[in-house]
C-alpha cells in the first residue's frame, strides 16, 4: 500500500483486494468517458481527468485521475497496447495545489525504477533545492516528444501530503515586527541572487550574517523554547529526496470528508519560508485543531504541477 493513501482518507485499507477496487474504479470512471482531454465534473466538487499521449518510443501513455474530496484522490499511470487496452503500471495519491508557489525554472528528471518523474526548482525565497513529484507527467511527455523542451518561465504549484502533523501557536508579533521581517528577508534574497551571481560583497554579506545568527541563537536557546525563535522553516527529511519536515503560518484550510471511506480529512494553505502550498492530512493523524494564523509542523510528500504552455 501506498503510505500517504491515509493522507487522503483511506486509512484502512489494508489488503490488497480493497485497493485493487479503487484503481478499477479510477479506471472504469476515465475510460467510459468519450472525451479524453477536458475534466468531467461529478457529483459535487469532484473530478474525473485524463490524459493521453504518444512518446517517444510511439507508446501510448495515460494517466488517469479521479477525485474522492475535493482536488484530491488517485492517480492511475500505464499505456494503451496494440489493441487498446490500458495496462494499468502503478498508481499515487494526490493533491492538487490551486496556488502559484514558484515561478523559477524546473528541471524534470525520470525515476531509474518506472515511468515517475521528479522536478528540481531552486527557489531563493526557501534555501534549499526544492525536489518534488511530478503531478503531471504527459504535458512534460509531449513537450519531450516534439523536442520543444527545455521551456523556461512556467509556474508551479506545489502541494503536499502528510501521515503526521502538529498545531502550533503563533509567535507573537506586532506589525512592526512583520514589516521589520518582509524588509530584512526581501534584503536577503536580494544578497542571495547577488551571491548567484558571483558577487563577493553578498557572499561576505551572507556569511555574517549566518555567524550573527548562529551567536544569537546560541546564545538565546538555553532560556527559550526554540518554537520561539524559529518562526518558519524547510528542510530535507529522510533519505528520501522530496520529504520535507516543514513549519509554517495556517493562511486558510477546510475540512472535507473522503466520499468512499467517511474519513475527515484537513486541507490547509501554509505559508512556508514565504512559500506558499497546501497540505492534506488524515484529521487522525493532526494533533491540535487547525486555525488561521496558528502554524503547521509536520512532515510532507512533496508533489508539484508545472502549468506548461
Amino acid at each position: 500500500m501506498h503510505r500517504y493513501l491515509r493522507a487522503i482518507g483511506f486509512s484502512k485499507i489494508k489488503k490488497r483486494e480493497d485497493l485493487q477496487a479503487l484503481i478499477d474504479e479510477v479506471v472504469k470512471e476515465n475510460l467510459l468517458k468519450p472525451d479524453s482531454q477536458k475534466p468531467d465534473l461529478q457529483v459535487g466538487n469532484y473530478f474525473s481527468f485524463r490524459d493521453v499521449t504518444v512518446d517517444e518510443q510511439d507508446r501510448v501513455y495515460a494517466e488517469l485521475f479521479l477525485d474522492f474530496l475535493q482536488g484530491a484522490g488517485i492517480c492511475i499511470r500505464g499505456e494503451f497496447d496494440e489493441e487498446s487496452r490500458f495496462l494499468y503500471e502503478y498508481y499515487f495519491p494526490y493533491l492538487r495545489g490551486t496556488q502559484v508557489s514558484s515561478t523559477e525554472d524546473v528541471t524534470v528528471e525520470r525515476h531509474a525504477e518506472k515511468e515517475s518523474y521528479a522536478g528540481v526548482c531552486d527557489d531563493i525565497k526557501v534555501g534549499v533545492s526544492l525536489i518534488f513529484y511530478l503531478q503531471n507527467i504527459i504535458a512534460f511527455k509531449r513537450l519531450q516528444a516534439l523536442g520543444q523542451l527545455p521551456i523556461t518561465q512556467t509556474a508551479l504549484i506545489l502541494s503536499g501530503l502528510s501521515v503526521e502533523g502538529t498545531i502550533m501557536m503563533p509567535i507573537n508579533k506586532n506589525e512592526h515586527d512583520k514589516r521589520r521581517i518582509r524588509k530584512a528577508s526581501s534584503e536577503r534574497n536580494q544578497l542571495i541572487a547577488q551571491a548567484r551571481m558571483g558577487d563577493e560583497d553578498a557572499i561576505e554579506s551572507l556569511t555574517l550574517d549566518d555567524m550573527d545568527t548562529y551567536t544569537m541563537i546560541s546564545r538565546k536557546i538555553h532560556k527559550t523554547d526554540v518554537y520561539s525563535l524559529v518562526d518558519t522553516y524547510f528542510m530535507p527529511y529522510g533519505v528520501e529526496c522530496d520529504q520535507y519536515s516543514i513549519l509554517g503560518e495556517i493562511m486558510d484550510f477546510h475540512t472535507d470528508i473522503n466520499r468512499v471511506s467517511g474519513e475527515e480529512v484537513v486541507v490547509m494553505t501554509v505559508e512556508c519560508n514565504e512559500l506558499m502550498l497546501e497540505i492534506c492530512i488524515n484529521r487522525e493523524d493532526l494533533y491540535g485543531e487547525a486555525a488561521v494564523g496558528r502554524r503547521f509542523k509536520g512532515v510532507v510528500w512533496l508533489q508539484g504541477y508545472i502549468e506548461y504552455p
